[in-house]
């Protein structure tokens, strides 16, 4: 028995995969809810009512999910060509505190149609900076860029943490240390009203688009499947390795910090060093859960954010620690990876 790689991979196959991954991911955590003493089938139906049920919990998992796809889009990005960014964390973190520390600068009467684009710029080109460094590393002297962008989640967290306990720490807030806020001008338009919904939701589901059609209909977005596909044979191609790794570091890495702007200029209006509950760690699920395809990633932050959203309220009514919500979305990866490999792959006797 030996696996042979499939020489075509049709749409069901493609499509199914991930739909099976996460039944298989349910029917597991089914069985630890079972063992908790709940009924499975009304947990998760308790999980879809606190996320969908009520207008309020749609608007705070549909915000829960738009830096979800930021992250998620920023890790799909940079795995399809083979550069390992587990640094979207710290992306994200500089690109919060280095909108907060411009935003809070801007005049007041500066425009918001001005402000809001600024910022986002600016969030974006900090986290193109922290993923920059670790892949000069790589190719001047070929430092494992997995080590380097994780251990540089724990430098920004720590470095935007100093910063908002000193320099940037706001003198009006008392107790948690917080930096000081954005001008009201710089703050992202609500969806709708009476809700933290945002229209960052819309600029996320829009780059989701852009980064799919960059990928499937440009020069560049052929060059770095190639790179992911076979470094070796893509060099031979012609492709400039080097130059491309570049160009997908900066999408890649601006995408991270531009989540951490959204979910300041959106959300919060200031940093604090709980802003990510984990968003940089999460997009690498939902990267995986979507098969790397940047339209995938929409309905994998979606479901995400769901279980995260959806468990407090099951938790609420049946008892059963939120913490199963973790549990599903680790099973959702690990059988994620196990389909994809089937999906490549066939037994052969």
């Amino acid at each position: 028995m030996r696996f042979e790689r499939r020489e075509h991979r049709s749409w069901a196959l493609m499509i199914g995969t991930p739909i099976a991954a996460v039944f298989t991911a349910l029917a597991l955590s089914g069985i630890l809810i079972a063992v908790a003493g709940a009924p499975v089938l009304e947990a998760y139906g308790r999980i879809l009512l606190g996320a969908f049920g009520s207008r309020l919990s749609a608007t705070e998992t549909l915000t829960r999910a738009t830096p979800l796809m930021l992250t998620g889009l920023a890790a799909a990005v940079a795995f399809r060509a083979r550069l390992w960014n587990i640094g979207a964390e710290g992306q994200f973190y500089l690109g919060a505190i280095a909108v907060a520390a411009l935003g809070s600068q801007l005049p007041a009467n500066l425009p918001a149609l001005v402000q809001i684009p600024l910022l986002l710029l600016i969030g974006a080109v900090a986290g193109m900076v922290l993923l920059l460094f670790p892949l000069w590393l790589r190719l001047k002297f070929s430092v494992d860029e997995v080590v380097t962008t994780l251990l540089l989640n724990f430098v920004a967290v720590l470095f935007v943490s100093m910063l908002i306990d000193g320099v940037l720490k706001d003198p009006l807030a008392f107790g948690w240390p917080q930096s000081e806020a954005v001008g009201d001008p710089a703050l992202l338009p609500k969806l709708i009203a009476r809700s933290r919904l945002h229209i960052g939701l819309l600029i996320a589901i829009g780059l989701a688009v852009a980064v799919h059609l960059v990928q499937s209909r440009t020069v560049f977005g052929l060059q770095s499947r190639a790179a992911g596909l076979n470094p070796a044979g893509a060099v031979f191609a012609g492709v400039p390795l080097g130059r491309t790794l570049v160009k997908v570091a900066c999408l890649s890495g601006g995408l991270a910090g531009l989540a951490g702007a959204v979910e300041v200029l959106g959300v919060k209006g200031y940093v604090t060093t709980d802003l990510s509950p984990g968003f940089g760690y999460s997009g690498i699920v939902v990267a995986m859960l979507a098969g790397l395809n940047p339209l995938g990633v929409i309905l994998a932050a979606l479901f995400t954010a769901t279980m995260f959203v959806g468990a407090d309220g099951m938790s609420r009514n049946l008892g059963i620690p939120s913490y199963i919500a973790d549990v599903t979305v680790a099973l959702s990866l690990l059988t994620m990876l196990v389909a994809l490999f089937f999906a490549q792959y066939r037994i052969r006797r």
